[in-house]
């Protein structure tokens, strides 16, 4: 038989007596109002005859569920434990004489941190290279690229044709396989393998048909696999006018004290450099929390970990709706299921609970702490940032608790940079 640790805690709360009867007594009120019984209107059956009819037996869960979550509040109470999870309870009896609930309280595992200081680990260092800047600026000057007409020539690679199309299965028109003055870019890979390429040559005002086979795997089962035709008019065609770094592209980019070639490529040098700078301090940060936990003697609760899996679960599922992709539709296109995503997920939140209790233990050992008066200011500064009031952010956010936990965990982190310098 596994030995219980120490961190796992069961507490039993029995509830009996004027409590008990009371309890009983509800339940029989909420039920009766649905019993119909022989000679009695409907929920006008007394409690004697209700208890000869059903047995008093039938009312012993409704009451349990009743006096659960006091019973749970007594077991926290009496015990003085701080559960570091949801606890799971356990009904061990229940009878006339009343019910003991035995709670399973898990609290803070013991750890240690063996070693934390002078890890060897030093952030990187950052520059940002001509090259990369000459690329930036390459990227600002596709992206303001302007499309005119061509007044000559054919549809080549990188044109966007301007065409009408209409597709046909079988000699028959199909679903979805029409449109008119569609913007079509040359080489973008926007239609199916093949329609792009046979566009190239035509003429503005010139019909073609294209003749393509749909991939197996497209979505539409009807489609897939299947050979199909599209009649194809080209009503214009456009090419990409290249920018020049000039007075009007500038005005075009609308970036404050940019005005000149020199004064972007300071300003996309030194953005790039913050980026740089933060993607760096993550990655030092993730290096000395990795470093730190191969020296850390802690046995972290099942519990614990399955947790923060459902945690990272809300929030992939909250970064899918944003996306306009529901949960069921990620499995669908992955074909995957729930269990394989929270198989994905276990390393993580794994590393997440062990970085968060060691984080703690640190803090405890250099005896970090922030005021009630940081921790508000905090809330202030937090609020003044997401353009929220103060109470509003403190009621999204969790509460003024949190906040002082996460300036605590940042206290932490940058006393762990100073040590490792």
């Amino acid at each position: 038989m596994a030995k219980e640790k120490k961190n796992v805690h069961n507490i039993e709360i029995k509830v009996e007596g004027e409590k008990w009867e009371n309890a009983l007594d509800k339940a029989f009120n909420k039920k009766v109002k649905n019993v119909e019984v022989d000679g009695f209107r409907k929920g006008k059956c007394p409690r004697n005859i209700y208890e000869k009819k059903f047995g008093k037996e039938s009312l012993f869960m409704d009451a349990a569920d009743a006096l659960l979550q006091d019973a749970y509040t007594e077991a926290l109470e009496s015990s003085k434990l701080i559960p570091v999870v949801q606890p799971s309870v356990d009904l061990k009896s229940i009878d006339d004489t009343g019910v003991t609930f035995t709670f399973k309280i898990i609290t803070k595992p013991e750890i240690t941190v063996k070693k934390y200081k002078d890890l060897g680990i030093k952030p990187e260092e950052v520059e940002v290279s001509k090259d990369e800047v000459d690329h930036e600026i390459g990227h600002l000057l596709e992206r303001y690229t302007e499309l005119v007409p061509k007044e000559e020539g054919t549809v080549e690679n990188g044109d966007v044709a301007i065409i009408d199309f209409d597709g046909y299965k079988d000699g028959v028109p199909f679903e979805g396989g029409k449109g008119d003055n569609y913007s079509l870019e040359i080489g973008s890979g926007t239609f199916i393998p093949g329609f792009e390429e046979q566009l190239i040559g035509m003429k503005a005002g010139e019909e073609k048909d294209i003749n393509v086979t749909f991939p197996e795997d497209y979505p539409a089962e009807d489609l897939a696999g299947k050979e199909v035709t599209f009649k194809v008019k080209v009503n214009e065609i456009k090419q990409k006018e290249t920018r020049e770094l000039d007075a009007d592209f500038f005005a075009d980019l609308g970036m404050e004290g940019v005005e000149d070639e020199e004064s972007l490529r300071q300003e996309i040098e030194a953005n790039m450099k913050a980026h740089k700078e933060m993607d760096a301090e993550n990655h030092y940060i993730d290096q000395l929390l990795e470093e730190i936990g191969k020296n850390v003697e802690v046995d972290i609760p099942e519990e614990m970990v399955d947790e923060e899996i459902d945690r990272l679960k809300r929030r992939f599922e909250q970064q899918l709706a944003m996306q306009g992709i529901s949960l069921d539709l990620y499995y669908q296109f992955t074909k995957s299921t729930e269990d394989d995503l929270k198989a994905q997920l276990e390393k993580e939140a794994y590393a997440n609970v062990l970085y968060r209790l060691m984080l703690e233990e640190i803090m405890n050992l250099e005896k970090i702490e922030v005021t009630a008066e940081e921790a508000d200011k905090e809330a202030e500064k937090l609020a003044e940032k997401y353009q929220m009031e103060k109470e509003a952010f403190l009621k999204e956010f969790g509460g003024i608790d949190m906040v002082q936990y996460d300036l605590e965990m940042r206290k932490t982190i940058e006393l762990l940079k100073e040590l490792n310098k």
